[in-house]
């Protein structure tokens, strides 16, 4: 059968479903609110302070409800707090006025030297004058405030300093979101079932979880990635039985298969699949054949359980077995290999993608420990048995009702996932639990963990799921059973080809060339479906993914590109080393003095990169909290913008200052370097954080 273009299959599609469903996050439970230390600062300031000014407010609603945030426009200032909003509703005055005399107090107490100090919640001593320049009033009640310069600049040194600069960035976000250091959290993704094609969707599932997993690691969590395929079931038997028609067909052996690639093997396996589902549904013999071999897998896969991991079986699959003898021994090689071959492909992508996940959970396994939670629940009342089948009514809970075991005794998959969450504690003790898959399973997850709370309540408040849209193409979406489907293979490949004609004129070597365009080729896709709210559905326009121009992956890549070509061609070979120590000096030197109408007014542009890169730890921790990598998109997106507006209206090497016509002096150049450069480490580890591998030449 002729493989179908990505072109082909969009053809063939419908058009995307775009709805959308959101649940609680219990992890921003483990996020202490406001642990930025800039945030607490001015939060303790405002509490222990202002609201001295009207004693009438209680200071625990002042706490409660006080925000900071950030305003889109950096004209509004770093910062933008409701407090007068909040004092207004409890004293029942305009607002307008409160936030005034707000603003008038920090101000006054700016210039005060008396007033420069307050303690800080962590103990430590902080110079409101050394934190704020200013305050001022912004709408109908909002007070905005401005950093001051002094608070960039020693960003700027923790950007730079230190000898492993990867790291920099997890170090500095640590300091910022430290509350989930000792945290343990199990993250549950990807979930490819073997026998079946690495497609489109699964990757958009690995994408989220290893971003998700990178974010809490950033915020100081160890994470335990974890993986749940389904190693039995009725596709299983459907690609045994095709791949055993086609061995005698074509007169194969297994040693024969054997001999081929990874991906020739993988192939063979798909067509097997297709074979299978194809006859199985055209012929009732066929159907009871497929069926006797779903019995066998069944007792195939507890055996190897035995002898890999030392497993004493808990449910008798054998007494359903009907194939015995040399034809059991057949198509158990036969499931056994396409197995192997399967996991090993599966491997092989996850190196690609950089995932090494940490526990693999197969559906046999899991089915097990399902069993024996069914039986506590059936036990406490939580499950019932209803003439044979175990169901848990969730209509009180405002869900519905699910089998847990059916009318034959064998567990279903809900009973399956009741398993996954306590084989995944055995291997690892995790404070939380996530599950990230599809949203269209998103009510069927909510019984079982409403199940499981119940049954086990320990484990049950410790279950969280991410619940993520569907991956469409332009035209609609995607069938693994009609051949509509973008493999990974076929993805990345025309990703690839794609990246490779725009980068024809590149002076790379054909090696350098080949790594760079398939790491493009990755970030097309990986940005392209985080950059929505992970519960809507995505549809993957090919042409605007690998575009490197616009919000997309290759921009932000080429953007980090670019830095670091201005820090090769810089005659500071290591401007961390050399500007690190005397950061401080070199920013107030090029500071403009308006009284004096001395040194080098620090331009907008300059400022806005500044005060973006100063943002960086925040975005980390949001993202986190809200289990949103597509806050860290945006944020990459518009630094990498800010950056390129910097780049292209300033000379940064100092060869000629397009606004005043003069040379830069040697202080002005290392600050626009060591600008360059921290905007290069905020970029690097950000992607790295999506997953997304930097190139330093395209």
């Amino acid at each position: 059968m002729k493989k179908k273009s990505i072109n082909q299959i969009i053809k063939n599609n419908k058009k995307p479903n775009t709805n959308q469903k959101k649940d609680d996050n219990l992890v921003a439970g483990l996020y202490k609110e406001n642990s930025d230390a800039v945030v607490n600062s001015l939060r303790y300031y405002l509490i222990e302070n202002i609201i001295k000014m009207y004693p009438e407010v209680s200071k625990e609603l002042v706490e409660k409800k006080v925000i900071f945030t950030k305003p889109a426009n950096d004209s509004f200032g770093d910062y933008s707090t409701n407090i007068a909003l909040v004092l207004a509703g409890s004293l029942g005055v305009n607002p307008k006025k409160i936030s005034e005399e707000i603003a008038e107090k920090i101000n006054e107490d700016i210039k005060i030297k008396d007033n420069r100090e307050i303690k800080s919640k962590t103990g430590k001593d902080i110079g409101l004058f050394g934190l704020i320049e200013r305050a001022e009033v912004a709408g109908a009640g909002f007070v905005n405030v401005w950093l001051s310069e002094s608070i960039f600049s020693t960003y700027l040194t923790q950007l730079l300093s230190g000898e492993n600069h990867d790291r920099i960035i997890q170090t500095i976000t640590q300091t910022a979101s430290f509350n989930l250091v000792g945290k343990k959290i199990a993250v549950e993704y990807t979930d490819p079932n073997p026998f079946k094609e690495f497609h489109l969707g699964h990757l958009y599932s690995n994408v989220i979880g290893e971003s998700i997993s990178r974010l809490l690691e950033g915020a100081g969590a160890k994470v335990w990635r974890g993986d749940f395929y389904g190693d039995v079931g009725m596709h299983v038997a459907k690609s045994v039985w095709g791949m055993r028609k086609k061995i005698k067909d074509q007169k194969l052996k297994i040693k024969d298969l054997e001999r081929l690639s990874i991906n020739q093997r993988q192939k063979f396996l798909g067509q097997g699949y297709a074979l299978g589902v194809r006859e199985y549904e055209k012929d009732k013999k066929i159907q009871e054949e497929v069926r006797n071999i779903n019995s066998l897998i069944y007792v195939a896969a507890q055996e190897i359980l035995e002898r890999d991991r030392g497993w004493k079986p808990i449910i008798d699959y054998k007494k359903y077995l009907k194939v015995k003898g040399e034809e059991y021994n057949e198509l158990k090689e036969i499931y056994e290999a396409g197995l192997k071959w399967s996991l090993s492909y599966f491997e092989a992508i996850y190196k690609i993608l950089g995932t090494k996940f940490d526990g693999y959970y197969p559906e046999s396994w899991v089915g097990e420990y399902g069993i024996e939670m069914v039986k506590e629940g059936l036990k406490k009342g939580v499950l019932e048995d209803d003439y044979g089948v175990v169901v848990y009514r969730g209509e009180k809970e405002g869900l519905h009702t699910r089998v847990f075991v059916n009318k034959l005794g064998l567990p279903t998959y809900e009973a399956k996932d009741l398993g996954l969450t306590r084989a995944k504690y055995n291997d690892f003790k995790y404070d939380l639990s996530i599950n990230i898959f599809g949203k269209e399973i998103d009510e069927y997850y909510k019984v079982v963990r409403s199940a499981l709370r119940k049954i086990d309540p320990e484990l049950g408040v410790k279950a969280e799921y991410v619940a993520h849209g569907m991956v469409n193409l332009p035209e609609g979406k995607m069938s693994s059973r009609t051949g509509n489907v973008v493999t990974f293979e076929m993805l990345l490949d025309e990703l690839k080809e794609y990246a490779l004609a725009i980068m024809k004129d590149s002076d790379l070597e054909d090696g350098e060339k080949e790594m760079v365009a398939q790491r493009v080729g990755m970030a097309a896709v990986r940005y392209a479906l985080l950059k929505s709210n992970i519960g809507n559905d995505v549809v993957f326009d090919f042409e605007k993914s690998v575009s490197f121009e616009g919000d997309s992956g290759p921009y932000i890549m080429y953007t980090y590109a670019r830095a670091k070509s201005v820090i090769r061609k810089s005659e500071i070979r290591n401007p961390k080393s050399e500007i690190v120590h005397n950061i401080n000096n070199i920013y107030q030197s090029i500071s403009f003095d308006p009284s004096t109408g001395s040194g080098f007014r620090t331009s907008h542009e300059e400022k806005s990169v500044v005060r973006t890169l100063f943002h960086f730890p925040e975005v980390v921790m949001e993202a986190g909290r809200n289990l949103s990598p597509n806050l860290l998109c945006g944020y990459l997106f518009d630094l990498a913008q800010r950056f390129n507006l910097f780049y292209n209206k300033h000379s940064i090497l100092g060869i000629r200052n397009q606004e005043s016509g003069i040379r830069n002096n040697a202080d002005i150049t290392s600050f626009r370097i060591a600008l360059t450069d921290a905007t290069a480490e905020v970029i690097k580890n950000g992607l790295y954080i999506l997953g997304i591998q930097t190139v330093e030449r395209m």
